[in-house]
């Protein structure tokens, strides 16, 4: 499977875990996580549904509508909450890699119970995000904002190196209090 229908499912999972929805509102939410990067069309999310139900981890039940026909309201199973937490538990490494798969796995970690397993899946970002790295390369040399003439290219890497250290102070202190959690 695609590793875009992987996410969109990931997120599908995720947000039922939530709350009982309908089509409409978990489109919706789904385009407020990613839609900045790739709206979320219906010819790709009701097919999605579609295999999760058929799949078990979904399940449709229809409720009248408000002055409007019937509405499809989609519930997650307790098969589909183990497949959620076995997701969450072993991500892809593109799902680590990639800023805009992680955030779909971060926004719904919290779902997975167990805090230690929490914290291996950070502790997986964490070591993506010390590995050297850059945009632009001089040979197999990454090269950093201050070996770069054009203010762009130096604004691209000055502004990585800043989300990256705030991202690494946040997974520090993150995983500190999971690591303490995880001994009580």
């Amino acid at each position: 499977m695609r590793h875009n229908a992987v996410m969109l499912e990931l997120a599908i999972l995720g947000f039922l875990h939530d709350a009982p929805l309908h089509g409409y509102e978990l489109r919706k939410r789904i385009a407020a996580l990613t839609g900045h990067v790739k709206p979320v069309a219906e010819s790709t999310l009701y097919p999605a549904i579609k295999r999760l139900e058929k799949a078990g981890l979904l399940a449709r039940r229809t409720r009248p509508g408000v002055g409007a026909a019937p509405r499809h309201v989609l519930t997650l199973t307790a098969e589909g909450r183990a497949e959620l937490r076995r997701r969450l538990a072993q991500p892809a490494d593109i799902d680590i890699t990639d800023e805009n798969r992680w955030f779909t796995v971060l926004a719904f970690l919290r779902h997975l119970d167990d805090p230690s397993a929490q914290a291996e899946v950070l502790e997986r970002r964490m070591a993506f995000l010390r590995q050297p790295s850059s945009f632009f390369y001089e040979g197999d040399r990454p090269l950093r904002a201050e070996e770069v003439e054009d203010p762009f290219r130096r604004g691209i890497l000055t502004i990585a190196r800043a989300t990256s250290q705030a991202e690494l102070s946040w997974l520090r202190r993150t995983l500190h209090t999971l690591r303490a959690a995880a001994d009580d």
